[in-house]
């Protein structure tokens, strides 16, 4: 079996990392892990190793969507942190059989520089973006060098356009991150219509992003949620914990209550409820007639599980109007969003309207529950990527023992 290292660029591309690095695991290698953007959580959840000392930064890796951005990150040295990763790589890759990038051109010419046979899976780029996809140079010419054995797209459009243009086989495998989605089984209640609120992970994007939230779930009408019409579900992550999250909600009118056990489980303000789930992100996405989304992955799991996804823009770093437009030319006609200023009253005020529109569609609308079918197969695909991307790469590297 051979000794394989990870090599990705984004919190997105490190949980595609982590979950490909299991199956690979499982196939019987022995798999490190040098995430160059932040601390690389997913693999040490995983119990994949880590080459070195990580680092977060504030941006997340996304200060490239911005001139402040690139400013923050060059004020807090994420230009040096990226170079010294560079260097550790090229000091450490023959140790390695092989060398598999999950993300975009700075893994792929970081790889191509290691002079290591090489597996990539292109998970940050799609020709759905533009209906012919544009890598950044060098990133076709690193593609078509013989030392990528393999190159794994995103969706199918992706792997039939760049067969072409690279002139070698690439292939739709499905992706990673649907695989814990797809096989989780856990349920919430029946409800009549429940909406989901997925405000992201990042702080501090995810507080902004969770007052925004909260300002349309304002809009919606009271007496639909205490009746029990309507329930809403709110997955957070653990990163942030109840004395943060009080101090996010008090400034805005909300209250947060707690179980015995300590744990946050309700948000409220007059007749408004939300239940939170923390742990519990799988249930919420698959029990939602619709998901209220201000995330990346996240989003494209809920298309992946043929549910409709109702964007609110926000502020950023991530999820700007620039960011959710170009998500829904990747994700396609099941991703709704309503025109106006990010975070303006007038635009929640409309995104909740939306909402409860898109609600009633759900459960009534033939044609949308087809289209989000039909979607969620050639955009995202089906359970067991990661697995099939794993035996790909075995048969790799047994074709060069």
């Amino acid at each position: 079996m051979g000794r394989l290292l990870l090599l990705s660029n984004g919190h997105g591309e490190d949980l595609s990392g982590a979950l490909l690095g299991q199956a690979l695991q499982s196939e019987g290698h022995a798999v490190d892990a040098l995430p160059l953007v932040g601390k690389g959580q997913p693999y040490q959840d995983a119990g994949i190793a880590l080459i070195g000392t990580t680092q977060e930064f504030s941006t997340g890796g996304l200060g490239y969507t911005s001139l402040h951005g690139r400013l923050t990150e060059l004020l807090q040295g994420q230009v040096v942190y990226l170079l010294r990763r560079l260097m550790r790589l090229l000091r450490i890759a023959r140790r390695y059989d092989q060398v598999v990038v999950i993300g975009d051109v700075i893994p792929v010419m970081a790889a191509w520089l290691c002079r290591r046979p090489v597996t990539t899976y292109l998970v940050a780029y799609s020709s759905h973006y533009e209906g012919k996809l544009r890598l950044p140079w060098p990133c076709a010419e690193c593609l078509r060098s013989p030392r990528f054995q393999a190159v794994f797209s995103r969706d199918q459009l992706s792997a039939d356009d760049l067969s072409a243009q690279l002139r070698k086989p690439v292939s739709f495998l499905g992706n990673p991150f649907m695989d814990p989605i797809l096989k989780d089984d856990r349920r919430l209640p029946q409800a009549r219509r429940r909406l989901g609120l997925l405000p992201g992970s990042r702080r501090p994007e995810l507080e902004q992003n969770l007052v925004l939230l909260l300002g349309v779930v304002e809009q919606l009408p009271a007496p639909l949620l205490s009746s029990g019409e309507l329930q809403l579900e709110l997955a957070l992550v653990s990163a942030l914990p109840n004395a943060a999250l009080s101090a996010v909600l008090g400034p805005i009118g909300w209250s947060l209550k707690t179980a015995d056990n300590g744990q946050s489980t309700l948000l409220y303000r007059d007749a408004h409820r939300v239940q939170i789930h923390r742990g519990g992100f799988g249930a919420v996405l698959h029990s939602s007639d619709l998901l209220l989304c201000m995330a990346g992955t996240a989003a494209e799991q809920a298309v992946g599980l043929a549910r409709p996804v109702l964007q609110l823009a926000g502020r950023g770093p991530q999820f700007t109007p620039g960011f959710a437009e170009a998500q829904r030319r990747l994700l396609g006609p099941t991703v709704f969003c309503v025109d106006g200023e990010a975070g303006a009253a007038t635009t929640l005020k409309s995104t909740a309207a939306l909402a409860l529109e898109l609600l009633e569609r759900s459960h009534l609308d033939l044609q949308l529950q087809s289209l989000c079918q039909d979607i969620a197969l050639k955009r995202l695909g089906e359970a067991g990527g990661g697995a099939r991307m794993a035996k790909s790469i075995s048969r790799l590297l047994r074709a060069s023992e």
